[in-house]
């Protein structure tokens, strides 16, 4: 009977949030997208995007072109660059400075997303434990939780170089700090000079997101990947402690290409392995990345095309990808002698498997991931003179999910998310090895710069203990998310 008017109050919830929605969708005044590419170009953002910040057929292109379009970008550009410098110095390099540009235009665009939260109610005994170990209550309903106010800019420095640079300005409302989430220069074409084919080898450098099959940093989805942010703690069955998390952005440098018709792309990136934290070890990590798309368009004209959405829709092409990841690391511990004195620093080995699928036919897409994780553990010996080999740390998982464009404007998806850590299981995290996560939710385009978001999520069993003497007990942390997503 609980779970009946339960469900009932999210239904009530949930349609109310749409008729709200719905309301505003007529009476919002018509605007324009105008971030930094849509100035440049005077272009809409669904040239690039079907549900920003997820990037269509054209978009990829023109990421790939270093955010430039395909073919023929002087004869689309609006904003024309400063030269800086003459042709004639190009002439005279070495003996004069190579001249390059910048934007004619200040290349700053803004984003801003809030959230009404409706969470599950807590029992008091999960409440204490929540607070005994560091955290605080959460309430059943937050009317509005400022989530990040971010400043992008992006741009290129001419034909061959380009930058992307994000940063929260703030995180959670009231001013509090953010950081930065992405800031590299890329060299594309790089190949050029060997005589290979356009972009077969280009090279970027500084603090970015992996070449993941899927980005977490500019996902459409309000929740995370959780197979993403699973990292590696022995707790009690060892020494293992690895932060390291895919889904975070690391600092390095990273060699790749996608030659001639970019169905083929590849990547290798050497990296610190410390998240978007200053190196914390001396050993660096590789991480690499293959992936195929196989176009199913029929027609060759079709086929041959760069596709970009249009006033019904998606356009991109009918396709699947199969793409594989591999990432390779040496934890080393006990740097300082503090966790364990006199024992001296020791290496535990890591490395993260995956595979991937995407399939794109007209307004439907499907798409998923697999991965397998692995950390070499330890324990103190016997004689409490050095360490021993024990049960490594592992996970398994992964996330599936389809999206579905009912209208342009309508977006409707539903997502899987499952982490499979028997270590985590036994340190009580979780009710059982596996935790499972479902996520059904909806966008709705209100302007091509603007949207509203509704996503629930059915939460894995978190253990905790009963006051009353009782045995264990479990928690689903339920939660529904609505809010608001707009740049500008």
């Amino acid at each position: 009977m609980k779970s009946r008017v339960l469900n009932n109050r999210v239904l009530g919830c949930l349609a109310g949030v749409v008729v709200v929605f719905l309301v505003m969708l007529g009476s919002v005044p018509k605007s324009s997208a105008i971030p930094a590419f849509s100035r440049k170009y005077q272009t809409s953002c669904t040239t690039c995007h079907n549900n920003y910040p997820e990037l269509n057929d054209f978009g990829e292109a023109f990421k790939k072109n270093g955010f430039k379009f395909p073919k023929d970008d002087e004869t689309f550009v609006k904003e024309p660059p400063v030269l800086l410098g003459s042709k004639a110095q190009k002439e005279t390099f070495p003996g004069a400075v190579y001249p390059g540009e910048i934007p004619g235009f200040l290349p700053v665009a803004f984003r801003y997303s809030g959230n009404f939260n409706w969470n599950k109610k807590q029992p008091a005994d999960f409440t204490a434990q929540v607070v005994a170990q560091g955290g605080s209550f959460t309430p059943r309903t937050d009317l509005f939780a400022p989530n990040t106010f971010t400043i992008i800019s992006a741009g290129s420095f001419g034909p061959n170089f380009s930058f992307w640079v994000d940063d929260d300005i703030s995180t959670g409302g009231s001013g509090a700090d953010g950081g930065l989430g992405d800031g590299y220069l890329k060299y594309n074409d790089l190949g050029h000079a060997f005589g290979l084919p356009k972009n077969s080898i280009n090279v970027r450098f500084g603090q970015f997101e992996l070449d993941l099959p899927f980005t977490q940093a500019r996902s459409i989805y309000p929740s995370d990947f959780d197979i993403y942010d699973q990292a590696s703690f022995a707790g009690t069955l060892g020494t293992t402690n690895n932060p390291f998390a895919l889904g975070t952005p690391q600092r390095g440098i990273e060699i790749g290409g996608y030659p001639n018709n970019g169905n083929f792309t590849w990547s290798v990136a050497v990296v610190n392995g410390n998240n978007d934290s200053t190196a914390a070890r001396n050993t660096k990590d590789v991480y690499a990345r293959v992936s195929q798309k196989f176009n199913l368009e029929r027609d060759r004209e079709s086929r041959n095309a760069i596709q970009a959405a249009g006033q019904t829709g998606p356009r991109d092409h009918t396709s699947i990808r199969l793409g594989a990841f591999y990432y390779y690391g040496k934890n080393q511990l006990n740097l300082d002698g503090v966790a364990f004195p006199g024992l001296g620093s020791f290496e535990e080995p890591f490395y993260r498997i995956g595979a991937d699928l995407r399939f794109k036919y007209r307004h439907l897409e499907l798409y998923g991931v697999g991965l397998y994780g692995h950390d070499q553990n330890h324990l103190v010996n016997s004689t409490d003179t050095g360490f021993v080999h024990t049960t490594p740390v592992t996970f398994s998982g992964g996330f599936a999910g389809a999206n579905y464009w009912i209208h342009p404007w309508l977006i409707g998806y539903m997502r899987y998310d499952s982490v499979n850590s028997p270590t985590d299981f036994l340190n009580g995290v979780s009710q059982y090895n596996t935790r499972n996560r479902f996520s059904p939710g909806f966008q709705i385009l209100v302007r091509a710069n603007m949207k509203v978001i509704g996503e629930y999520e059915h939460q894995w069993g978190v253990p905790f203990a009963s006051s009353t003497g009782n045995p264990i007990q479990f928690f689903h942390p339920n939660a529904f998310v609505s809010g608001i997503d707009y740049v500008f």
